[in-house]
This record gives structure tokens, C-alpha cells and sequence, in this order.
């Protein structure tokens, strides 16, 4: 359902976006949930066009009730990932020396963030329920840079210069965040369940490091010291489910990463007329960015006889704000529709797990036309295990 979560209360799934649902968790239930994705990205800009094709891993995570109106969870989930490798070349012809000089620049990066976490969500008192998850969060990033100018005619070449620079950075911090659920008894067939998220920002004093060089100067190592921040983030959102068969929900969530710092690049000037480089965390590279998502969900019969009856029925549509600047330019904004079935796995020892199957499709749109445009066609499947570890066998 695009990520429809906030205010979705149901206790055979995990919901780890909002940890107050764990409090919903069947007392004889031991969940585990896991999911991955096959992708096919679809990348323009002007006249070229490529497509990318991976696969990953979306989460690992399970959830179980410890004691009355109290369950946890746990998982293993990845928080960001880079991957991309792209060359653009340039020529120009210069009258004066008859030579076409040509600049060509090779971007590449790779890494990413891993997050694992642990949860608990609680019921103090009947329809109200709070939650927290603590995560420690751990990874990298390895960017680098080459470009290299060169200048030709036709009896004659020559390589001016090459520049090199590699971007670095180990990370290593944790992660908090805070959930509520209110649910409302609407008449005998209706539920209303309001919810709300709380994201704790802060520094994570990790370091990045920036090693410079060329074909025609030595290598220079730059530092720079507390490089990176985890927004603040609160969202909020509600859900209405009629006779256990229909569902309809909206969410709202807004991140603040217009405060958060990233290393840069600062070029001064002395007095002298001499340009000195700096690596430094500087903000006024991000935007805050603000998320809407619209879902609903069709059961037919979560109790018939029939296996067309039982199967869910799910779709869902996102729309993001930007939430970084590319050369001081706000950057793209993102729309996401999905659709998906859920599938029970039915035999003689399991009537409860669920196979999960949907198709997605994301464009990001630039603001302007010099940016990159992507669209993602994405298949997601997911398998919900719902066990039965806590029943108390009796033997006559």
C-alpha cells in the first residue's frame, strides 16, 4: 500500500513504522516477517537512456506478545543504499591552437547503511497503546570522482591533466523513534484507529575524509569532523476498517533534513588571491521533505470456506516532496503507485502465514529538465509466518 502504515493496527503482521502495534500481536502468535524486491530502473537525461536491473533484500523482522497487552519485535533492515557508475564526456574545438579539447568525468559509488533494531510496543489502558523502537545503525559510502582533459588535432594528441577524488566515510550511531495508536469502536461494525510517529534527531559524530589529487600535484587528505545528522521526523495518520473486510487509510509524514549537515567542498580566497580548499559539514544541502500516502485494503471473507475468499487485495498510491538541493536547485519529487494480493498458505499444519505479492511503480521527477529522470518498475514479495509457538497443550 506505498508504505501505508502509521495508523494500521492488525496483529498478524509486523508494522514496524509505528512500533505501538506490536501491543496488538496474538498472545499464541510468533510472527516472522521477510521481504525482497526485483527492480528494473529505467534512467534518461536529454537524448540517453539506460536501464539498471538488481535485486535486494527489503527487511528481516519478527514480532511476539511477552505478556498481557505487551509484544516486541526485532529485524534487520536496510536504512540507504548507493550503487551507481555513470561517464559523461564534453568536446570543444579550440580555433586559436586548431585543438578539440575533450573533459571527461566517471562517477562511482558504492555502500550503504544497515539498521537493526529492537521494539515493544504496550496497551496501558483499553484502545490506547505506545511503542519505541531503538536501532543501531552501521555502514559506509566509498564516492569517488576522475576527470581527466585532453586536447587533439589531427596529427597530435596530449593528456593535460587527470583529476582524482574519493569521498569516505564509516558511520556508526543509533536511532530512536516513538509511536501511539488510539483505536475508536465506530458502531458494531466499524474500527477507527489514529496513530502518530516521533523520530529523534542528533548528530552522529562520524567523520568523512576526502582524498584529493592530480596528474600534476601531489595527494592531499581532508577531514571533515561531525559530517552527518539524523533528521527529526513525526508523522501521522489513521485507518477505518468496516466489518473486518474493507480498509482505508492516509498517512503524513515529514522529515526535517533542511537542519542536517553534509561534507562539502568550500574553496576561499586570501588576501593574497590564493585559493585554499576545505572539507567541511555544512547544511543547506537537504530540504525537508513531506510524504502523503493513500492506501486501502478488500478482504473478502478472512474466515470463509472459500481460498478466493481469503485472498487480500491491496493498493496503495505516495507522493514525496524533494529532500535534497542539486547545485543550490531544489531536487526531484517522487510519485509511487502500488498494487499487490495477499496469498494464505493454506495446508494440514498452517491456515495463518501469508504470501505477499505486488507490483510498483516510482518516478522521480526532476524540477528541471538537466537532471536525471528515473522510473522503477519494482516486483515486491513478501512471506508472513504466523505460528502458533504459545498454545498450552492438554492430554487426558
Amino acid at each position: 500500500m506505498s508504505g501505508l502504515a502509521i495508523g494500521q493496527r492488525a496483529g498478524n503482521r509486523v508494522n514496524m513504522t509505528n512500533p505501538a502495534s506490536y501491543s496488538s500481536v496474538d498472545s499464541l502468535s510468533f510472527i516472522f516477517d521477510m521481504g525482497m524486491s526485483l527492480q528494473n530502473g529505467i534512467f534518461k537525461s536529454g537524448n540517453n537512456r539506460i536501464n539498471a536491473y538488481n535485486t535486494s533484500l527489503d527487511y528481516i523482522n519478527a514480532a511476539f506478545r511477552i505478556a498481557p497487552k505487551l509484544g516486541v519485535s526485532f529485524g534487520f533492515v536496510p536504512y540507504s543504499s548507493i550503487g551507481y557508475n555513470y561517464t559523461e564526456s564534453n568536446s570543444e574545438y579550440d580555433p586559436t591552437t586548431g585543438y578539440t579539447n575533450t573533459s571527461t568525468v566517471t562517477y562511482y559509488g558504492d555502500g550503504g547503511i544497515h539498521e537493526l533494531y529492537i521494539g515493544a510496543g504496550w496497551e496501558p489502558v483499553k484502545g490506547l497503546s505506545i511503542g519505541a523502537n531503538i536501532a543501531y545503525l552501521w555502514g559506509n559510502y566509498y564516492h569517488t570522482l576522475t576527470q581527466s582533459l585532453s586536447a587533439n588535432n589531427n596529427s597530435s594528441s596530449s593528456n593535460s591533466n587527470t583529476l582524482n577524488r574519493q569521498y569516505n566515510a564509516d558511520i556508526s550511531t543509533y536511532k530512536a523513534d516513538f509511536g501511539l495508536q488510539y483505536n475508536i469502536a465506530a458502531g458494531k461494525n466499524n474500527q477507527i484507529t489514529l496513530g502518530a510517529i516521533f523520530g529523534l534527531g542528533h548528530n552522529t559524530d562520524d567523520q568523512a575524509t576526502l582524498l584529493n589529487y592530480s596528474t600534476n600535484s601531489d595527494s592531499i587528505q581532508y577531514t571533515a569532523a561531525k559530517a552527518f545528522d539524523l533528521p527529526y521526523s513525526f508523522g501521522a495518520g489513521f485507518s477505518w476498517t468496516h466489518k473486518e473486510r474493507f480498509m482505508i487509510g492516509a498517512d503524513v509524514h515529514h522529515e526535517r533534513w533542511a537542519n542536517c549537515k553534509l561534507p562539502e567542498i568550500k574553496t576561499t580566497t586570501d588576501n593574497s588571491g590564493y585559493n585554499q580548499m576545505t572539507y567541511q559539514a555544512t547544511t543547506g544541502a537537504y530540504l525537508n521533505r513531506t510524504k502523503y500516502i493513500l492506501g486501502a485494503e478488500f478482504h473478502p471473507d478472512r474466515y470463509g470456506n472459500r481460498y478466493a475468499q481469503r485472498i487480500q487485495y491491496k493498493i496503495g498510491a505516495s507522493y514525496s516532496t524533494p529532500y535534497v538541493k542539486v547545485n543550490g536547485i531544489n531536487g526531484p519529487s517522487e510519485v509511487n503507485v502500488s498494487a499487490g494480493v495477499g496469498l494464505p498458505i493454506i495446508n494440514g499444519i498452517n491456515n495463518r502465514s501469508v504470501v505477499n505479492v505486488s507490483v510498483q511503480w516510482t518516478r522521480v521527477m526532476p524540477s528541471v529538465s538537466s537532471m536525471i529522470t528515473e522510473n522503477y518498475l519494482k516486483l515486491n514479495i513478501g512471506v508472513t509466518f504466523n505460528e502458533r509457538w504459545f498454545m498450552k497443550w492438554k492430554i487426558n
